[in-house]
């Protein structure tokens, strides 16, 4: 009867089986120690086999049957061979080997390393032979890097004896404890990771390998050696097998340095752990092993388990978790004290290890504790009790350690997190089961340690966002919500707010990280928020009211782009007549008293929102409102904050908030922009000044007057301030003292720079960067949540969030040299870059339609701080209208993107205004970025025409993935408008897709094309090739017939002419074909509703004189000027040239059946000026600028084409009176010098009047008819021939005789001759010659050309004299109305009197001039001194009764009837004289009369009417000085002139006889002086009205 054998070498011999197994596939060097515990291993098993062996024999008897089992087990067990061939095997085939071998001394060993083991006794030299050829054997396969199964299969001994078998036995025993290197052995037979349990426990096949012995028949062995040990021990078998588990469980996680810690297994124990649970398994199928018992031998000396061997224990089968919990009344304490203590593991190479333990401790919690069953029994509901208990504990430690470590979190807790996952839970648990299981976990997490009271949460609320809040709360949020809706979770935050007591900062912080990471949240939310509001006023229930405010506000701490502001939703609540508190007085006294009862714990940001927008209150009850309204104030002014220092414009609900002097600011933009939008001062600010002037005199005034260097041109800032100091608003030492910095600041020109603390850039670097990396491995919520984080860091470098409840945020952007912040412009590079990386990044995993919205929220972040958003407006201006050329593909391609996002996002966002206005009013973003984009250069022209073919190509691709109705928002109209201009212009083939049929032209090939993102990103073709594709694209033909995406024909003007003609990508002959391509192939057919002209030819006429006028105008502005290279202005004004002659013979062709080109030029331009009518300084400015372009391009236009020629009665006449109207309406208000054309326009019209002439059958009477039509009606043309004839006659005469054949010029212009010749006999002092027969007014102007500028003979002044004839009489008046004229432009220009020079009527100082223009007034005034005429001069046209000077036009700018009684013959003067004259006059009275002697000042006081024309011109003098239009002369100052004149009236009334005025005449008077001078009137009345002047002599 052999030894006992103990049950743990059967254990032994099943580590040995798989060890040798992986020894066979890599022999090594290191093979000889674990060749030493093979002996020990297979030595036990060859006497276990021995005893089978023997105990077979014996009942079978016979040497053949004993050979057939060796035979078989040989089979079974081939593993046996390698290390003793001998035996098992048949005895001639040992012997043989034998002898083949022969029995020679071991081969020493080769090479390095150990040359020999350490020596065995063994009892038997045999065992010690057998043992020492082993080794020596594998020693020398070694060196020879032969295979193990080689060098041992050939090493062939004796056949034991059944003596030997405890000598092999004891010496196996001494080599294995002198080579105990265990770790050496499991680092050489493992894996690649040999701690990896799982994998050799799921990933291995379980099926034996090839001549293995299977699982089942070791199992067999050990069974049958257990049941004869517990048949020796009288035990059962399941008792001894249990023991002797528990035993060897003992030894593996236990040892004397580990005997106190509960870490980790090594990997070693982890090792020996699975082969011992695999051996178990195989007792258990065998049915040797009762897990019951397992259990209750395990937990007998009550030791806490370890949770890695009940997680393997579980893993194998052998016992379950469930059953463990079940059983186990003590589990609950060590089990969550395991749970805590394997999340704070951290292995080297563990760490899928302990998150698959948990995961599967966390599964089976789940879903014993969650799963319904139809009828529990009682020992499932404990169980299910039991594990909710374990799992809660572990929750409630999770926040516990939360609370305790904000930053940075802790990795446990990050661990159990983790384990809320459905797909991890859902292992071992359903759907319906989780969600109970999530459901409640964050019933828990919102009721945890409700310790916080409501007035905590209304103080604290706002360190409670989400970008403030613990990353390892939010990340348990997001993990509780994934798999509900938002619908769903809001409605269990209502019924957790209605049936529990809550932790308010769980119960904010879970609805910020709801509101983050689901944009969609924002609807449903509002909807909570009315349910209970409505529920709070049906049964006026504090809990909703409270409830519904604080969910409402943590709403708008996260910003507008998530939530709307507190203030909006306050307003939209109780602003207005239908909401909930405006239903009763019961309800409003609640809403009243609620808001009361917050006041004491309330911050002051809310308080003021309640102060600035009141709940609506009817009349009635205004008083139940004052109180609330007084009590807030009171409660503001103990905290410090005055309610005077709240903003106008704010909204002071946002977190945080800007300072008070940054609320200042932001109100004076508000306030500026609605001053220049709407022309007023907003009601806001006339309120603030009122009733809130601490904050207006202390805060707004400095803010809206601090110190800049002006610009040249009144901006909207400097014009809402002149307003408000015409109002009185602004105290005159403030605004001296600011006019007086200004200067001081245009002398220095200093830069401001903002001195800022680097560590909040330095963040939001880092955080921008993690963005980046989130697009391409996180989810949507994790950027969302990241967006979070950006936001907040932004609203820390620029504090305050955007102003405006009301209205539309106007952003200010200056297209000058950037003058922002260092701070703001490294921000914005930042946020450029980062933009372009993200784009790169996400776009190279996926197209635009097929990408996240990460774009639009990142843009929708950035829009929610309007300071960030001028930063980032202002360098996009810069870096497209002045560093286009810097810009790379890269860069084109993501600033492209972030303009289609940019307008996308602010399509009822912002505005922006331009600064100087280039643009009309304020435009949106996307105009604006647009306008930026300039095609002036061949430069200019590609760098455009890249970035649009980049943003639609972006835009078209990004619209395929929303709705139809939304894709164009996404197409940028003005990107698309330059692609418009830009592709024809530079691709002539391109063409003709524009003027044929739309469509796109099929593929002949059958192919679809790829869409021209696919160029625009990967960078394989050329621009030029997206370009075409983008044009070819449906998308894009589509957009043509949009109306909002056509081109038409004026912005294609205005596009053309701000090209430079020297750097043009066209030469002058391309550019000449295009234009007329696009005037006469594109635009003139095109329908009108489409931008083009409908073929008529009128309309592209008026559309070319518009650009051409509009581009000269543009030109004398500063800021619209362009390069000196020139534009293209003489190339479309060749076009009109060429069309208005194609029309005009056209128009002869088609006689009068169309309207004459005279009508149509005339009556463009005079409705062109109509709207400029002379209200102010700058209307008759800009009039004046108008028609002086227009006279540019008049004079570049035939001649002829001015005139219009008629039939009458079958015969052609001449028709000046369009041309009469236009003088005398529109030229005589822009002529410059005043009263007097230019000669070359002169010239113009009557070289038109003559050609028009001659296509007449009679031209020598059409001409004489035309001139006496002009005498009578246009008298400006009149004067202006007379003075400009010595130039006009050599001229009309050579023209005469070309088309007349050499006759005389008509008798009318021929007497214009004889004027000039009379004009200068009398300027030479030669003897003088009857005047020719003449006007009055024609003879004047050729003597007042003639004296102009000379020395006034006096033998001529005295020949006139001399005359008393009335012609010579109304000569002289004429001539006095001509020079004070002159006097009147003299006191204008006080630097110098208007001369001609050459052609042009320029500035000239009155250098060596020895008589001026009121010399010549006086010498005049003295020979008219004693006749009346001269009064009618300055006397105003119309009814006296009129407080103003009227014009000679009436309101529908024509004149008045010539018949006027107050003039007379002189009425003509009235259309010679500008409007602004005609109000000088008064002045020019005074200034001639008060020049003049005593002596001739009292004989104009006895003039007839003197004292009339005295009065009238010293009340218009009044209204002069009080409109301010007052003229500057060097001499004396204007109140001087004021006050001497109010001397000489009254001197004139002392001497004026009481009868030389009727009573009503003099009432009149009276009545006009009243109201501006009262001691004038009082005069008036005491002198001339004596008691016995009778009314009845009032007819006379």
């Amino acid at each position: 009867m052999s030894p006992p054998v103990e049950f743990g070498h059967l254990l032994k011999y099943r580590l040995a089986e798989q060890t040798l197994a992986r020894l066979q596939q890599r022999p090594n060097r290191q093979s000889v120690s674990v060749i030493h515990k093979m002996l020990l291993c297979y030595s036990e098993l060859c006497l276990i086999t021995k005893n089978v062996a023997e105990q077979q024999t014996e009942e079978e008897s016979g040497t053949q049957k004993e050979d057939d089992f060796k035979r078989g087990y040989r089979q079974r067990c081939p593993r046996l061979m390698y290390l003793f061939p001998d035996w098992l095997s048949p005895g001639p085939m040992g012997e043989e080997g034998a002898r083949r071998r022969g029995d020679s001394s071991p081969r020493s060993h080769r090479g390095g390393g150990r040359a020999h083991l350490h020596p065995v006794k063994a009892p038997s030299s045999v065992a010690q032979s057998r043992v020492g050829m082993s080794l020596s054997a594998s020693w020398g396969a070694a060196s020879e890097k032969r295979t193990l199964s080689g060098l041992l299969a050939g090493r062939v001994v004796k056949r034991p004896k059944q003596e030997d078998a405890g000598g092999l036995q004891q010496a196996a025993v001494q080599l294995l404890e002198q080579q105990q290197d265990l770790c050496a052995l499991l680092r050489e037979v493992g894996g690649t990771h040999p701690g990896n349990v799982f994998h050799t426990a799921s990933s291995e096949p379980k099926q034996t390998a090839p001549g293995g012995v299977s699982p089942a028949t070791s199992g067999a062995l050990m069974a049958r050696e257990l049941r004869r040990r517990a048949g020796q021990l009288g035990v059962p078998v399941a008792a001894l097998s249990a023991k002797m588990m528990v035993e060897r469980l003992k030894e593996i996680i236990v040892s004397e340095e580990e005997e106190h810690t509960r870490g980790p297994l090594t990997s070693s124990q982890r090792v020996q752990l699975c082969v011992l649970l695999e051996s178990s398994r195989e007792l258990l199928s065998q049915g040797a092993l009762c897990p019951k018992l397992l259990w209750q031998e395990y937990r007998r000396d009550q030791t806490v388990p370890h949770l890695e061997v009940v997680c393997h224990l579980h893993f194998y089968h052998i016992l379950s978790l469930r059953y463990i919990i079940e059983s186990d009344e003590d589990v609950r304490p060590w089990l969550v004290s395991r749970v805590k203590d394997l999340c704070g593991w951290t292995p080297a190479h563990g760490g899928e290890n302990t998150k698959k333990m948990l995961s599967t401790v966390a599964g089976v919690l789940v879903g014993s504790g969650f799963e319904l069953s139809p009828r529990p029994a009682a020992a499932d509901r404990k169980a299910s009790l039991l594990c909710c208990s374990v799992l809660d504990d572990v929750l409630f430690w999770l926040l516990d350690t939360v609370e305790r470590s904000l930053t940075p979190p802790c990795a446990a807790a990050e661990l159990w997190i983790e384990m809320f996952d459905a797909s991890l839970c859902g292992v071992s648990a359903s759907g319906e089961t989780l969600q109970r299981f999530f459901t409640h976990s964050l019933t828990q997490t919102l009721t945890y340690k409700p310790q916080l009271t409501v007035s905590d949460a209304i103080a604290l609320q706002s360190e409670w966002t989400f970008a403030k809040s613990s990353r390892l709360l939010t990340s348990l949020f997001r993990k509780l919500a994934v798999i509900f809706s938002v619908e769903q979770l809001l409605r269990r935050l209502q019924q957790v707010l209605e049936t529990h007591e809550v932790n308010w900062k769980h119960v904010l912080c879970f609805l910020s990280t709801l509101l983050v990471y689901n944009p969609c949240a924002q609807l449903s939310l509002r909807g909570l928020l009315s349910r209970l509001l409505s529920s709070a006023f049906e049964g006026y229930d504090l809990e909703n009211m409270i409830t519904a405010f604080l969910l409402a506000r943590q709403g708008a701490l996260e910003g507008p782009a998530v939530f709307p502001s507190y203030s909006t939703w306050f307003q939209m609540s109780f602003g207005g007549g239908s909401g909930h508190h405006a239903t009763s007085k019961k309800s409003l006294v609640f809403l009243l008293k609620f808001l009361s009862d917050l006041v004491p714990f309330e911050p002051p940001q809310y308080l003021k929102v309640h102060v600035l927008h009141s709940p609506y209150v009817p009349v009635k009850h205004r008083s139940l409102l004052m109180e609330y309204v007084s009590l807030a104030k009171t409660r503001l002014a103990d905290l410090k904050e005055s309610v005077e220092d709240m903003g106008l414009y704010k909204d002071v609900s946002g977190e945080g908030g800007a300072s008070l002097q940054g609320q200042a600011v932001q109100d004076v933009e508000k306030a500026v922009s609605l001053f220049d939008s709407t022309g007023r001062i907003s009601a806001t600010v006339m309120e603030a000044s009122i009733f809130r002037r601490p904050y207006f005199l202390g805060r707004f005034l400095p803010a809206l007057l601090t110190p800049r260097m002006l610009p040249v041109k009144a901006d909207a800032r400097m014009s809402f301030i002149e307003a408000l100091g015409k109002a009185d608003k602004i105290p005159a030492a403030q605004y001296s003292s600011y006019v007086e910095s200004c200067q001081k600041r245009r002398q220095t020109d200093g830069a401001v720079r903002l001195d800022t603390n680097d560590e909040p850039v330095e963040v939001l670097s880092i955080q921008l960067q993690e963005f980046t990396q989130l697009l391409v491995e996180g989810s949507e919520g994790e950027v969302s949540a990241q967006l979070a984080r950006i936001s907040h860091t932004l609203s820390v470098v620029f504090p305050g969030r955007p102003a405006a409840p009301a209205g539309r945020t106007l952003v200010e952007l200056h297209t000058g040299p950037p003058l922002c912040p260092e701070l703001q412009v490294t921000v914005v590079n930042m946020i450029l870059r980062n933009f372009c990386q993200c784009l790169l990044n996400a776009c190279g995993a996926n197209p635009p339609n097929k990408q996240s919205a990460w774009a639009s929220a990142l843009v929708r972040t950035l829009l929610g701080n309007t300071q960030l958003l001028s930063g980032l407006m202002q360098r996009l201006w810069d870096l497209f209208h002045n560093q286009a050329s810097s810009l790379g593909a890269a860069h084109q391609l993501g600033l492209a993107a972030l303009a289609v996002h940019l307008h996308v996002c602010t399509s009822q966002g912002p505005l922006v205004q331009l600064v100087p206005p280039t643009l009309p009013g304020p435009v949106s973003v996307g105009e604006a970025l647009s306008a930026a984009l300039v095609c002036s250069t061949r430069g200019d022209m590609l760098f455009c025409a890249r970035l649009c073919v980049a943003a639609l190509s972006y835009g078209f691709c990004r619209g395929d993935s929303v709705p139809q109705e939304q894709r164009q928002d996404y197409v940028l109209s003005g990107f698309y408008k330059k692609l418009l201009f830009l592709v024809p212009r530079l691709f002539p083939e391109t063409r003709a897709s524009l003027v044929t049929a739309s469509g796109p032209p099929a593929d002949p090939r059958g192919q679809k094309a790829p869409g021209p993102w696919v160029g625009a990103a990967d960078g394989a073709g050329t621009w030029r090739e997206t370009a075409g594709s983008l044009w070819r694209h449906p998308g894009f033909r589509q957009l043509r017939h949009t109306p909002q995406y056509q081109l038409p024909l004026s912005e294609w003007l205005d596009m053309e002419l701000r090209v430079q003609r020297g750097e043009d990508a066209l030469s002058d002959p391309e550019r000449q074909e295009y234009q007329q391509w696009a005037c006469w192939e594109l635009y003139l057919p095109r329908p009108e509703e489409q931008g083009g002209c409908g073929g008529d030819t009128r309309i592209l006429c008026s559309q070319l004189l518009r650009a051409v006028l509009d581009q000269q105008l543009s030109n004398q502005r500063p800021e619209l000027r362009v390069s000196v290279t020139g534009t293209c202005l003489p190339d479309i004004l060749s076009r009109l040239q060429e069309l208005v002659y194609e029309m005009g013979v056209t128009d002869l062709h088609h006689g009068t059946s169309r309207p004459d080109m005279c009508d149509l030029l005339l009556e463009w331009v005079s409705q062109r000026c109509s709207s400029s009518a002379p209200a102010s300084v700058g209307a008759e400015l800009g009039l004046q600028r108008a028609l002086a372009a227009w006279n540019r391009v008049m004079l570049a236009l035939p001649a002829v084409l001015l005139v219009k020629v008629q039939s009458e009665g079958g015969r052609a006449t001449l028709d000046l009176d369009t041309l009469i109207e236009h003088v005398n309406q529109l030229q005589r208000r822009a002529c410059s010098p005043v009263g007097l054309l230019s000669c070359h326009l002169t010239s113009h019209f009557l070289r038109g009047a003559l050609c028009a002439a001659a296509r007449c059958g009679r031209s020598r009477e059409e001409v004489n008819k035309a001139w006496s039509q002009i005498c009578v009606s246009c008298p400006l043309l009149l004067v202006s021939a007379a003075h400009w004839w010595e130039r006009l006659s050599p001229v009309l005469a050579s023209l005469w005789r070309r088309l007349c054949g050499g006759e005389r010029l008509p008798e009318q212009l021929q007497l214009l001759e004889a004027c000039w010749h009379w004009a200068c006999r009398l300027e030479e002092g030669l003897p003088a010659a009857p005047a020719p027969a003449a006007g009055a007014l024609q003879l004047a102007a050729s003597l007042h050309r003639a004296w102009r500028g000379n020395v006034c003979g006096e033998q001529g002044l005295g020949a006139l004299r001399q005359e008393r004839s009335a012609l010579h009489r109304q000569v002289l008046v004429f001539l006095l109305f001509l020079c004070v004229e002159d006097h009147l432009s003299s006191l204008l220009y006080p630097q110098g009197s208007l001369c001609l020079v050459s052609e042009h009527v320029a500035l000239r100082p009155q250098e060596g001039s020895p008589r001026g223009a009121a010399d010549l007034c006086s010498d005049l005034l003295l020979a008219l001194v004693d006749c009346a005429d001269w009064l009618l001069l300055f006397h105003p046209n119309g009814n006296s009764q009129h407080l103003r000077l009227r014009s000679p036009f009436d309101t529908n700018g024509r004149l008045f009837p010539p018949q006027t009684p107050e003039r007379g013959v002189y009425q003509p003067i009235a259309m010679v004289m500008s409007d602004e004259f005609t109000r000088l006059m008064p002045w020019a009275f005074y200034s001639l009369l008060l020049r003049q002697s005593a002596e001739l000042q009292s004989r104009a006081a006895r003039s007839p009417g003197f004292l009339l024309t005295a009065v009238l011109c010293y009340v218009g003098l009044l209204q002069l000085f009080l409109v301010g239009r007052v003229p500057q002369p060097g001499q004396v100052e204007p109140f001087g002139i004021l006050s001497l004149a109010k001397q000489f009236l009254l001197s004139a009334i002392a001497q004026t006889a009481p009868s030389g005025m009727s009573s009503i005449r003099l009432r009149e008077l009276e009545s006009q002086c009243s109201d501006l001078d009262p001691e004038v009137a009082a005069a008036l009345s005491v002198h001339l009205d004596p008691p016995s002047l009778s009314p009845e002599m009032d007819f006379l």
